[in-house]
C-alpha cells in the first residue's frame, strides 16, 4: 500500500499529510478531524480539496499539524491535502488551481516596530 506525503503551510501552522487508499477516514494529531476541528466551517476546509477533485471517501488521511491557531491549521491541512492529490494524479492540478487550493497564502503577521506599541499602532501624540 503506497503512502503519499505532502506539506502545507499557512501563517505559522505547518501540516504534514500522509494519504493512502482507504474509506475516507481523516485523522489529525491522532484524533478524528471532527473532534480536532469542532466547527463545520473548518471541517469543510479540510474536505474542500477532496470535493474539488471528486475523490471524497477514496483516501485515508493522517495529519500531523503544529503551530498557529485552528484556522491556520485547517488551511495548512487543506493546502497539504491538495498538494498530495496532485502528487497522486497530475490531472487534479487543474481542478485544484481553479479554487486556488495549491497557492501558498503568503500573508503573515507583521513584525512589531521599535518606538511603537504594535506593528502599526502609534503611541498617543501630544501637541503640547
Amino acid at each position: 500500500m503506497e503512502v503519499t506525503n505532502a506539506t502545507g503551510r499557512r501563517k505559522k501552522a505547518v501540516a504534514r499529510v500522509y494519504l493512502s487508499k482507504g474509506k475516507g477516514n481523516v485523522t489529525i494529531n491522532k484524533k478524528d478531524y471532527k473532534v480536532f476541528f469542532p466547527t463545520t466551517v473548518l471541517q469543510g476546509k479540510v474536505q474542500q480539496a477532496f470535493e474539488a477533485t471528486e475523490t471524497a471517501k477514496t483516501y485515508d488521511v493522517k495529519v500531523n499539524v503544529a503551530g498557529g491557531g485552528i484556522t491556520g491549521q485547517a488551511e495548512a491541512v487543506r493546502h497539504a491535502i491538495a498538494r498530495a492529490l496532485v502528487k497522486i494524479d497530475e490531472d487534479n492540478r487543474a481542478k485544484l488551481k481553479v479554487d486556488s487550493l495549491l497557492t501558498r497564502d503568503p500573508r503573515m503577521v507583521e513584525r512589531k516596530k521599535p518606538g511603537q506599541p504594535k506593528a502599526r499602532k502609534k503611541f498617543q501624540f501630544s501637541k503640547r
